[in-house]
């Protein structure tokens, strides 16, 4: 099984690529987890933000299939405690093997992109940074493969 990730923008410091790459490795024995980094656009005065989320959103439409079961992450997306999430992703995950799950720039996802998910996922009601959400994920990805499979690692 593979989990693709398609994120806007990098993890600019080694702390957070040193993080991604420590669940990369426990996720490996259950699921592969693919990441495509998107550019994302530069935020000028000339530019409205919507004008911006469209072009961001330009990028990601080129890498998605009509067979892809997409997931955004969205502040007003469903919130899930662990194990409702490890339950949801099973159930995501035998639905279709083209699950994808987006994580927009600093200013969120265009309408188009929203409206094209089949679900949205809200870590939080707080905000956080859109490298902080990548590495939360894949924690709780990791964590959920643990209740799935009754192992010690979520009390």
């Amino acid at each position: 099984m593979t989990i693709r990730l398609i994120t806007l923008g990098k993890l600019k410091e080694s702390y957070w690529r040193e993080a991604e790459q420590e669940y990369l490795k426990r996720l490996l024995p259950f699921v592969t987890i693919e990441i495509m980094e998107l550019k994302e656009e530069t935020l000028s005065e000339n530019d409205s933000p919507e004008n911006i989320k469209h072009k961001e959103a330009e990028k990601i439409l080129k890498h998605l299939s009509k067979d892809d079961f997409i997931i955004t992450l969205d502040s007003h997306g469903k919130s899930y405690s662990s194990e409702e999430f490890a339950t949801q992703l099973t159930q995501w995950t035998t639905k279709s093997p083209n699950l994808t799950l987006i994580i927009g720039g600093p200013l969120g996802l265009d309408p188009s992109i929203l409206t094209r998910a089949n679900a949205r996922l809200s870590l939080s009601k707080m905000t956080f940074t859109h490298q902080m959400v990548r590495i939360f994920l894949l924690e709780q990805i990791y964590r959920a493969y643990m209740i799935a499979g009754k192992r010690r690692y979520h009390y």
